[in-house]
């Protein structure tokens, strides 16, 4: 996982992930990575529209956006 972050960092790739916060309580986010740390990273959440911290203990899953193809 460390070297996805790594790279969206290198390449500003937005990326999404499912996370659970500490509460036990889920969210997707679309994040643009900042800063990786050996246990959490900073990113700018697009949900939340400011920068925060993530555990990355916490993320369930996490990959490039998807293209939403939108058609007649």
């Amino acid at each position: 996982m460390k070297g996805l972050l790594k790279r969206s960092i290198e390449s500003n790739e937005v990326l999404e992930m499912i996370y659970q916060n500490n509460k036990g309580e889920f969210s997707q986010r679309r994040i643009q990575v900042i800063k990786v740390n050996e246990e959490s990273f900073i990113a700018y959440c697009f949900t939340r529209k400011q920068q925060r911290t993530f555990k990355l203990s916490n993320v369930l899953s996490m990959g490039p956006t998807r293209k939403v193809m939108r058609g007649a």
